[in-house]
């Protein structure tokens, strides 16, 4: 994988200029005091070895930095996440990122830094004076520049709930929602050697991957996989509201102008 040495992010002085964008399921990203031990559950902590390791563990979360990149990337981190983290019900966020005019810039640009999840240690990437990392991005966007940072970084975002309300294609849905009606739940049985190992799917479950998989097909090569996967139909899941989600998340690759348009509409908030 190449970086197109034409980029006008590799200059420094135009890195602060740019939008840059992130998605996220919290709510207030990037979040002041952020403490990834309160979402976890008295049994979560002694699994993982009482106080002091849950400490210690809280401690390199906190240190890790923040990922802001392409729209491109962002709505590919969403896609990754709805497939690899069992975030496919979760409310997401897309992010607008605007820094600081003051930031000091990585001189150069890194391989993607990130782990097997695409963790990045901050101070391994930007060692102190410096404030942004660039890196070519191998996951998300593949070929495109993302940036490594700290929140002190940033100076605003702007944010709106993805995917939209009312965007979806209503003649779509209308037909999608039909046919999934129009067969049952009964359950179609595997075949083959995997058989035993697998619950098979109804034929309603069925027929939603298939119509996903349809929507798939339209999308970039490297979106493809990503986007059936977060458009699986689950099993007693509503079709309508299957088929709404489904082409909203559509919607947020094939016509992003309406995506922005939402954007330019919130106040920043100052972060």
């Amino acid at each position: 994988m190449t970086l197109d040495s034409g980029d006008p992010a590799l200059d420094d002085d135009r890195v602060a200029q740019f939008s840059w964008y992130h998605t996220s399921t919290q709510a207030d990203w990037p979040t002041r005091d952020f403490d990834p031990a309160a979402v976890l559950t008295p049994e979560t902590l002694r699994m993982m070895g009482g106080e002091q390791r849950v400490a210690e563990w809280a401690a390199r979360q906190r240190a890790k930095a923040l990922h802001v990149g392409t729209y491109e990337a962002a709505v590919h981190n969403m896609l990754r996440r709805i497939r690899d983290q069992a975030d496919q019900r979760s409310q997401f966020y897309l992010y607008r990122v605007r820094l600081k005019p003051s930031v000091v810039v990585r001189e150069g640009w890194l391989v993607d830094p990130g782990n097997f999840v695409g963790d990045v240690v901050l101070d391994e990437v930007c060692p102190p004076g410096v404030d942004v990392a660039r890196y070519l991005n191998y996951h998300e966007d593949p070929g495109g520049l993302s940036l490594a940072l700290g929140r002190d970084a940033i100076a605003s975002v702007q944010r709106i709930a993805v995917p939209l309300p009312d965007t979806w294609d209503r003649g779509w849905v209308r037909d999608a929602v039909a046919a999934l009606e129009g067969v049952s739940g009964t359950v179609v049985p595997a075949t083959g050697k995997p058989a035993r190992f697998m619950r098979p799917p109804s034929s309603r479950a069925a027929l939603g991957r298939e119509l996903g998989a349809f929507l798939a097909g339209r999308l970039p090569a490297n979106l493809q996989d990503q986007f059936a996967s977060a458009a699986a139909f689950a099993e007693g899941e509503d079709p309508e509201q299957w088929a709404r989600r489904t082409s909203g998340l559509f919607d947020l690759i094939d016509d992003p102008t309406r995506v922005l348009a939402a954007l330019d509409q919130q106040d920043p908030r100052e972060v």
